[in-house]
């Protein structure tokens, strides 16, 4: 029988995160993140798939999150609306995690692999919020707009705050980001001269 290993998980993401800063993504061995760990590579095996999974490992949980926040939202609620009501609610899951969003983006910027790979990880959210949006009676265009827009000022956002030394909270780069669109969106010039 194995012997128990606490915070398996954490400790291998913290050794991961450590090593990706260090060495580099390319660099580093899912062998070499266990041991950083004092774990086998066999244990990091039961937790991931590979080494990318490290980083995204979460994404099926903000997935979720998501989507559960913005249908928890009223019905009456206009699309942005209920998008602006989400970000708030998913920007709670980001408190006191700034040093590891912050390492982590670095990471991620670092590596075109990764960068892709977060890529997906976006289009698979605004497909399943645009999903949400169809479910609660948003018509098209309007649901994959919302959906597309709410991903792009969590983006911004999200970047924006790991780009700071984290004194302030997530949810006020997103509202300043959901502001900024909220400005472009409901300007009428938009790169026309009037008449």
């Amino acid at each position: 029988m194995g012997r128990w290993e606490p915070n398996a998980r954490g400790r291998l993401e913290q050794a991961a995160l450590d090593l990706y800063s260090e060495r580099g993504f390319e660099q580093t061995t899912a062998a070499q993140i266990a041991q950083r760990a004092g774990l086998t590579e066999r244990t990091f095996f039961r937790h991931y798939a590979d080494k990318r999974e490290v980083l995204f490992g979460g994404a099926s949980q903000l997935e979720e999150a998501f989507v559960a926040a913005l249908a928890a939202t009223p019905v009456t609620a206009a699309p942005i609306d209920a998008m602006a009501s989400t970000l708030e609610t998913i920007a709670t899951f980001f408190l006191e995690r700034h040093e590891f969003a912050r390492q982590r983006q670095a990471v991620i910027m670092a590596s075109a692999e990764l960068r892709e790979r977060e890529l997906i990880k976006l289009a698979s959210l605004a497909a399943a919020l645009a999903a949400t949006l169809r479910r609660r009676g948003v018509q098209e265009p309007a649901a994959s707009l919302t959906a597309e827009a709410g991903i792009a000022v969590f983006k911004i956002g999200f970047e924006r705050w790991v780009g700071e030394n984290g004194e302030r909270a997530l949810a006020e780069f997103l509202r300043e980001s959901l502001d900024e669109l909220k400005v472009v969106a409901g300007s009428d010039r938009g790169g026309r001269g009037r008449s």
